[in-house]
């Protein structure tokens, strides 16, 4: 749908259609009916489902790069055995406690964040969504999200399981003992010495303990939405995909979104309209963009002089992800430490004591950890799954290339704080336990690891817990009546029609799980909402 310029209280724009340079056969869409904003780990998913219906135009706009061709993708992308920090990164910080700052990684190619991190392809577990459908949601219950989790993987190991699907676009794998590293071999075997149960599929409803973690990934290549959803996408001519554009604001007429002003690859800055625009930037940039365009707390959006459209106080607030604190342990033996060998390859899932959550803690190995010029060393992660905090993020300025101000307040709430406390001396005991402990020369973090007390423990992950990379919340589902709510349950917007957002800003609270997959299932959920019921949508 065009509308004409003069009847939207936004600057005036170069165009009033897309001016797109087609990357398929065919014309590009000069007036698409969805317009999604940004090619992540949902975003790419629900612009491939959408455009499954040949008659509907859709136009997906990523603000990075975009690499068509699998061969001339760059290494650090391919490359699943690290993460890709830098080379396709927003440069964003954050502050996961009071007293420090630190580099928050998120993707900036298609792909998003799929394509840049460790591959870790965990489900979380059916109470999560559960929790969700509680809420509120009730088309986000286990039984609800399970058949979205099944069609998007391909899973190698399992995909015989009625609970596992063997044919989707994400190929999902375990690595097999024979192919652990030593360190990982016998981080498995402490477990089970330290009586933790055996798991050899940690995407089974019930399970639990430790075993290799399910990973999405091929040998080195990283499976991301960009490799599994967009690339056999892109021959279909009413799909559009449009890199190096950023999106600096929603365009909205009489109460509805009709289009996106954006900072378009000719460097000018330009209108596009649609029917519906579906905003998947992300947990970070997906509640930064609303405010911009006037939907978020009022009394912040005045502050920076933006016009206001709808008072949102949910957008922004709500933010939860996974605190974690690490334990470092320099080799015995250097040899033991490559960094090019993958980072990760098996996890523990289990329950702390006396907590009514189960698997709320995660123990991870992690095959090296800081510089190639320092000590060899690998770390034993700590890592709270459940969390009851939340942070908050919020507008630096009414500039649109701004980063957020992204604030966790991890383990400020005294029951995060108390289980965290407890993973931590869990994962110390892992180094004192053969045949892990017998690999190690010394615990170089924390000093005097094995004389701390519960007291001076919870004193470090007050200072210096980390994130997961996890973030999530920050625009959250839930009924009309949920005054901190921002989208329904269907992703629509409460504040403004024609509107959608569907990534991990979404979610009510944080998964136990890498947030990796549940958001694939979002896009998966809402791309096929969008290609079946569109009516849900005013399509």
């Amino acid at each position: 749908m065009v509308v004409a310029e003069e009847e939207i209280s936004m600057p005036k724009s170069t165009s009033a259609a897309p001016n797109l340079s087609p990357n398929t056969a065919g014309d590009a869409p000069r007036s698409p009916d969805i317009i999604v904003v940004g090619a992540g780990s949902a975003g790419a998913v629900i612009a491939a489902r959408a455009s499954e219906d040949p008659n509907r135009q859709v136009l997906l706009l990523e603000a990075g790069p975009d690499y068509p061709d699998l061969a001339q993708t760059p290494f650090d992308l391919v490359n699943s055995h690290n993460n890709s920090y830098r080379d396709h990164d927003w440069g964003f910080t954050f502050q996961p406690t009071a007293n420090q700052e630190q580099f928050f990684p998120r993707g900036r190619v298609t792909g998003g964040s799929s394509a840049v991190n460790t591959t870790i392809a965990l489900r979380g577990v059916p109470e999560d969504y559960d929790e969700w459908a509680d809420a509120g949601n009730p088309l986000w219950a286990w039984d609800k999200v399970l058949p979205a989790f099944c069609r998007l993987e391909r899973d190698l190991d399992y995909g015989a399981a009625v609970y596992h699907g063997d044919a989707g676009p994400i190929s999902i794998r375990r690595y097999p003992h024979e192919e652990l590293l030593p360190a990982h071999q016998a981080f498995l075997q402490s477990s089970a010495d330290l009586g933790y149960a055996q798991c050899d599929d940690a995407n089974a409803p019930d399970s639990s303990g430790a075993g290799a973690h399910p990973m999405n990934k091929l040998g080195r290549l990283r499976v991301s939405t960009a490799v599994g959803y967009l690339a056999p996408a892109r021959i279909r001519p009413n799909l559009q995909i449009q890199a190096d554009t950023t999106v600096q604001r929603l365009l909205f007429k009489q109460g509805r979104c009709v289009g996106v002003e954006v900072l378009a690859p000719n460097g000018k800055v330009e209108q596009y309209f649609a029917k519906l625009v579906v905003v998947s930037a992300g947990a970070l940039l997906s509640p930064t963009l609303l405010m911009r365009s006037g939907i978020g707390p009022k009394a912040q959006l005045e502050q920076h002089g933006i016009d206001l459209v709808a008072d949102a106080p949910g957008v922004g607030q709500n933010l939860s992800d996974h605190p974690a604190l690490s334990v470092v342990c320099s080799v015995r033996d250097s040899n033991l430490i490559d960094f090019d060998s993958p980072i990760i390859q098996t996890i523990l899932r289990y329950t702390g004591e006396g907590s009514s959550k189960r698997n709320d803690l995660q123990i991870e190995q992690l095959s090296f950890v800081g510089r190639r010029s320092d000590t060899p060393s690998f770390g034993l992660a700590a890592v709270l799954e459940y969390q009851y905090g939340r942070g908050e993020l919020t507008l630096r300025s009414a500039d649109p290339l701004a980063p957020p101000i992204v604030e966790n307040h991890f383990c400020e709430d005294e029951r995060d704080l108390a289980a965290l406390v407890g993973c931590y001396k869990d994962t110390l005991a892992f180094a004192q336990q053969s045949p892990l402990a017998d690999m190690i020369a010394e615990v170089r973090y924390p000093k005097r690891a094995f004389e701390l007390t519960d007291e001076d423990i919870a004193d470090l992950c007050r200072k210096y817990s980390g994130s997961g990379y996890h973030p999530c919340g920050t625009a959250k589902m839930g009924p009309a009546g949920d005054a901190m709510a921002v989208v329904n349950e269907q992703g629509c917007c409460h504040f403004a029609d024609g509107l959608v957002v569907a990534d991990a800003s979404i979610m009510p609270s944080v998964p136990r799980a890498n947030t990796n997959l549940t958001c694939i299932m979002i896009g998966e959920q809402v791309g096929e909402w969008l290609r079946c019921n569109p009516s849900y949508y005013g399509l």
